[in-house]
């Protein structure tokens, strides 16, 4: 992508829209993304520091004047620099705060979206994290009124989920001129920032009002980082500074400017989802669709509303992508005819494999695995035709070869050429020498003495009349060869039925195969998920109680005490998910087990049978 486009415009009502150029682009991209978004108030150089992460110097419109440049959310796609296999996405937002424009709610909309976009929020200001800057961030406290994290909740228990969910957030300090030093000791960029959400001890309004960012912030992002840089050059050449090269700048502030962006790029994760997903380009540009439409009609924006919008699109998406790899591969790699169904069921299975990981890795919040059972049950239709085609295509190209080595043979028998004294045993030689090149020759598949045994039944008859025709054989001789064609004919069917139930078997060993693929899959995924959700519930509880702690020895402790609540909340979730995270899974292997008995054909639905008895094991 070589320039920035607009993502998130208003259209000629005011009503905020989703542009669908910006949209196509997203849909290309394949790849998990790491989203980072910038907001602050107009003016403060937030376009420059984007331009820095896509690795330019210019793309992001940089303002010379006191007119905010940037309009709506636009968005920068670039290769990211460190983490292979990822897109970077850089989100530069609308300057807050706009004077000219004077709406404060399209700018907490708009601040609402950098949240709800991105996996980490760069929060940028001008000259020192003080009171005022923290009462310019008005826009935190308002989130809990244009977010939600489930329907139904109340404002105070929605806050709660929100550091679960949130991004991580980066706040920059532009033209910082101060010492970092405290009581005349050195301090990080980090220290400095905690040290400026400390909160004021006290109960009155004064005193609320200045801890409410504070603590919207403490309560809401973890982990939290600062950034300080200085001014980036003199006063007569940042009118400029969309010309300046690196050589105009001075080295403090591009040193600054460095270890933001290998910050960024080291730590910024792939925006996720539910059941730790990564987000790629086409399903963010869901998500921002989403979110757009319901601040549209008036509604704020929940997130299991969108995780459920978004999981039943990309479920779906999922099954349409590893079906049509299965197809792709299996026209790819099979030629029909196999010579076993052996050769047919190889192939089938490693495809089988790759397209049930293509689903598993693609897939979210599949409730009740509807759309895995729909996947199962698609995979083994269109086996079960390549099996049907295998079978035809066999069947016509062994009849074809008959044609040709029997050719010889059917003429004389046209002729008649066998009614007479001798005439059987040159018959019979010419008979086997026929059923002996048959069955030398490759490429007629796994029919070849299903078909045989057919066209050497259709014969049985002519052959038992030339024997009865041929004078120079003895009662006796006669009654010995009609013995030995009847025990030919039994040898025959008896190979031809060997080989049919070798088909049946290897096909119902197939079934098997393919649900304890899923089966297998399924369960590593929903371990994986587990872990994920242990890992989050204690990274926030960990937060939780250093806010706690925090809280305590700055003399809230009944602030401290109602923060238990969550708390408790938090170890009641993290007990509850070690007690019941192996009776999920069994659930989920039961539902697929049970699903299978609907249409695995005969013999195979023991294999139904199986998955739901072997989900059991996990309870």
């Amino acid at each position: 992508m070589p320039e920035p486009i607009c993502l998130i415009d208003s259209d000629e009502n005011g009503c905020m829209c989703v542009r669908r150029e910006a949209l196509e682009i997203l849909e290309q991209i394949t790849q998990p993304v790491v989203v980072v978004a910038i907001v602050g108030l107009y003016r403060t150089g937030k376009s420059f520091l984007m331009n820095r992460l896509a690795g330019k110097n210019n793309g992001f419109a940089l303002g010379a004047t006191i007119e905010s440049k940037t309009k709506g959310i636009w968005m920068w796609c670039v290769r990211h620099p460190t983490k292979e296999g990822h897109t970077l996405v850089l989100l530069d937002t609308e300057g807050l705060g706009d004077v000219d424009k004077g709406d404060e709610k399209h700018d907490t909309w708009i601040f609402s979206l950098a949240i709800l976009l991105s996996s980490s929020l760069v929060y940028n200001s001008m000259g020192t994290i003080n009171n005022h800057a923290l009462e310019k961030l008005h826009y935190v406290t308002k989130l809990t009124e244009h977010i939600k994290v489930k329907s139904g909740l109340r404002e105070d228990d929605q806050s709660t989920e929100f550091m679960s969910f949130f991004p991580s957030f980066v706040w920059t300090v532009r033209d910082f001129t101060l010492k970092l030093e405290l009581e005349g000791q050195p301090i990080t960029s980090d220290q400095y920032l905690d040290k400026a959400l400390k909160l004021r001890p006290g109960s009155s309004k004064r005193t609320e009002q200045y801890n409410l960012p504070r603590r919207c912030l403490r309560e809401f992002f973890s982990p939290r980082k600062c950034f300080v840089f200085e001014r980036p050059t003199t006063e007569e050449k940042m009118s400029q500074m969309e010309q300046l090269k690196d050589a105009d700048l001075k080295s403090g502030f591009l040193k600054e400017v460095g270890d933001f962006c290998s910050y960024i790029f080291t730590n910024a994760q792939a925006k996720t989802m539910r059941e730790g997903l990564e987000l790629t380009g086409r399903m963010l540009g869901t998500l921002a669709e989403t979110y757009v439409e319901a601040i549209s009609n008036g509604q704020v924006p929940c997130l299991d509303n969108a995780v459920e919008s978004l999981s039943q699109i990309q479920n779906k998406r999922a099954v349409i992508e590893a079906l049509d790899f299965y197809k792709s591969e299996m026209s790819r790699n099979v030629q029909l005819p196999t010579e076993t169904q052996e050769d047919l069921s190889e192939i089938h299975t490693d495809i089988q494999r790759e397209a049930v990981n293509i689903f598993i890795s693609g897939s979210f919040n599949d409730v009740e695995q509807r759309h895995q059972i729909e996947l199962m049950r698609s995979l083994h239709s269109v086996y079960e035709e390549y099996c049907r085609d295998n079978v035809e295509t066999s069947r016509k190209m062994c009849k074809s070869v008959i044609s040709r080595v029997f050719s010889t043979l059917e003429t004389e028998l046209r002729k008649g050429s066998y009614m007479r004294p001798g005439g059987y045993t040159e018959y019979r030689s010419a008979q086997e020498r026929a059923i002996e090149q048959y069955r030398s020759e490759k490429g007629h598949g796994l029919m070849s003495e299903e078909v045989l045994q057919e066209y050497l039944s259709e014969k049985e008859g002519i052959g038992f009349n030339i024997l009865a025709a041929d004078k120079s054989l003895t009662e006796s001789q006669q009654e010995i060869e009609r013995l030995r064609l009847k025990a030919e004919a039994d040898e025959q069917q008896r190979m031809a039925l060997e080989e049919q139930k070798r088909r049946t078997k290897q096909q119902d060993k197939d079934q098997e195969r393919a649900y304890e693929e899923n089966k297998k899959q399924l369960q590593e995924k929903m371990k994986r998920k587990t872990q994920i959700a242990m890992q989050d519930l204690d990274r926030v509880l960990n937060a939780k109680l250093e806010e706690q702690r925090h809280l305590m020895e700055n003399g809230f402790k009944d602030r401290a005490e109602r923060m238990q609540r969550d708390i408790d909340n938090l170890k009641e979730k993290e007990k509850k998910l070690k007690m019941t995270w192996s009776s999920l899974i069994s659930t989920a292997l039961e539902t697929i087990g049970t699903a299978a008995l609907f249409f695995l054909p005969g013999p195979g639905k023991l294999v139904g049978f199986g998955l739901s008895a072997l989900s059991k094991v996990f309870k």
